[in-house]
């Protein structure tokens, strides 16, 4: 008997709603039928790394589609199963590696053998999280949930010009769940300013910065001059380390945009998080939270609800038999909560 298609509405959010659907269609086999994708957008519809993205998954699984172009709203995916292999795949913009990397994973983790992906593009985008985030930050803790993923950075690349490259080997592995509600005890921090292609001052003055307003201050200072071939681009990077998590929160130059203004960027998002209290920063937890839906439960901390949780919540609970419930647990701190519906 053919499974009902799932209707999804796109202008609930960002791209992030198609990324976990395609997830998702992947890993249960349901159909799904998407509208309006990224309607509230300034440039609504597919661009070239959700495109990637489509597609990417479409191989993976062998699916059947339409509206899979650049500009459509409106998407159709009916997948086939899931096959083991050597993929790569090319953006062709500086459109986010991680995010396209992170769209296939769940499959892959369910595939009948192991698998490379090669994925080139961007690697430093400032709408997604960098490669550093997802080596550092969410793949320990995905590790932790039984995935056996190694992740490797081949090549950096920054907006506009793109040209990185990152290559994910992935092991076939049974998801288990998480408990991540507090940090546990401090154990190191460090600020990195990445710079290619740009006169080491930039690094210097986004150092300053953190020096100047970040407290307590990061144990690590550093400038990480990056082959020049590789610019021109620049990143700061903000790393800590806990017992139970490692956060890190990152910030990007861009033409006409000072370098404090840069560093502001990333201490307020670290300062942010250090005073909540709560385990894991808004970027984690939409990151955590389709891989703990798919382990039939666990749990977090977070500072707050945002756009991108609350859609996710919505989509995962379209697909998947989980209640998905979230409890105030003081101004700065939220509980959410994944539990497996009988």
């Amino acid at each position: 008997m053919k499974q009902e298609v799932i209707e999804l509405d796109g202008a609930i959010g960002g791209g992030q709603v198609l990324r976990s659907a395609l997830s998702l269609s992947m890993v249960t086999g349901q159909a799904f039928r998407i509208k309006q994708i990224r309607a509230r957008r300034s440039r609504p519809g597919l661009l070239r790394q959700h495109l990637t993205a489509v597609l990417a998954a479409a191989q993976v699984c062998g699916a059947r589609m339409t509206g899979a172009e650049l500009g459509s709203q409106d998407l159709s995916f009916e997948p086939g199963a899931i096959q083991a292999g050597d993929y790569q795949f090319v953006i062709g913009t500086a459109g986010s590696c991680t995010l396209v990397l992170q769209t296939i994973l769940p499959a892959l983790l369910q595939a009948p053998g192991a698998s490379r992906v090669r994925i080139s593009g961007g690697t430093h985008n400032p709408l997604a999280p960098p490669t550093d985030f997802l080596a550092r930050s969410w793949l320990p803790l995905m590790r932790r949930m039984g995935a056996n993923i190694e992740l490797e950075l081949l090549r950096h690349g920054f907006v506009p010009a793109g040209g990185g490259e990152i290559e994910a080997k992935v092991l076939p592995s049974q998801l288990r769940p998480l408990s991540l509600c507090d940090r546990g005890a401090a154990i190191s921090s460090s600020a990195s300013a990445l710079t290619a292609g740009l006169a080491s001052v930039v690094a210097e003055r986004e150092l300053d910065r953190v020096a100047k307003r970040l407290s307590p201050l990061p144990q690590v200072m550093q400038h990480i001059a990056l082959d020049p071939a590789r610019g021109p681009g620049n990143v700061l990077l903000l790393e800590y380390a806990f017992e139970h998590v490692t956060e890190v929160f990152s910030a990007f130059g861009q033409v006409s945009l000072r370098a404090e203004k840069v560093a502001d960027t990333a201490i307020h998002q670290a300062a942010d998080w250090l005073q909540s209290g709560s385990a894991v920063a808004e970027h984690l937890a939409d990151q955590l939270l389709l891989p703990l839906a798919m382990s039939g439960g666990g749990a977090f901390t977070t500072p707050r609800m945002t756009e991108h949780l609350h859609s996710n919540i919505a989509v995962i609970e379209r697909f998947l038999p989980v209640a998905i419930e979230c409890s105030q647990q003081a101004t700065d701190c939220m509980r959410v909560e994944i539990r497996t519906i009988e």
